[in-house]
């Protein structure tokens, strides 16, 4: 505690050395012996049931100004799959991946915005600028980033079988490049 009664320095959020993934720790066993915790539900496991995928929410659907939709509802279905492969969907709040959805969904909009009106705009009095787009698609594509990491941490933290070479997050940039070929805008 400074001088003037306020706490400062101390533990950051996300400072340190990155949690093991369990699949790493099962390999590798515990350093000092200590025996990983392993839920048991014995004859229990016959009677546990799958859930379904949450609805998807209207905003996520949405028509756009220009009359088009964009493609949230896919990446969220998408990566709910992917979780509920992974046996890690009940430990994602939905409204991570509907984040984690429309970011991604916003940066291909405004990365097809870019390649339709270039990387120049003009401001009213004729002076040229860099397109509003660009900047817009950069701070989308951060928000993405951040709520993959957090998404992926969780599931890495908590899975027990192999991640797999694919992930949802891999499939975005493809995602852009095939958009314009299927009519989106």
């Amino acid at each position: 505690m400074s001088k003037d009664g306020t706490n400062r320095g101390g533990a950051r959020p996300g400072a340190g050395r990155k949690p093991k993934a369990i699949t790493e720790k099962i390999a590798s066993g515990t350093p000092g012996g200590r025996p990983l915790m392993v839920v048991d539900f014995g004859d229990e496991a016959v009677n546990l049931k799958g859930s379904d995928m949450p609805p998807v929410k209207e905003y996520l659907k949405a028509k756009q100004k220009d009359g088009s939709v964009t493609c949230a509802e896919d990446i969220y279905k998408e990566t709910w799959e992917w979780l509920h492969e992974r046996k890690c969907d009940h430990l994602i709040p939905v409204q991570q991946i509907e984040q984690y959805a429309m970011s991604i969904a916003r940066w291909i909009q405004c990365e097809e915005a870019v390649s339709e009106f270039g990387f120049l705009a003009k401001k009213p009095t004729g002076t040229v600028i860099s397109s509003p787009y660009v900047t817009m698609a950069r701070e989308y594509m951060k928000q993405a980033n951040t709520a993959w990491y957090q998404i992926y941490q969780v599931v890495k933290e908590n899975c027990t079988i192999d991640l797999g070479d694919r992930t949802p997050q891999d499939d975005v940039m493809e995602r852009l490049l095939t958009a314009r070929l299927n009519g989106r805008r």
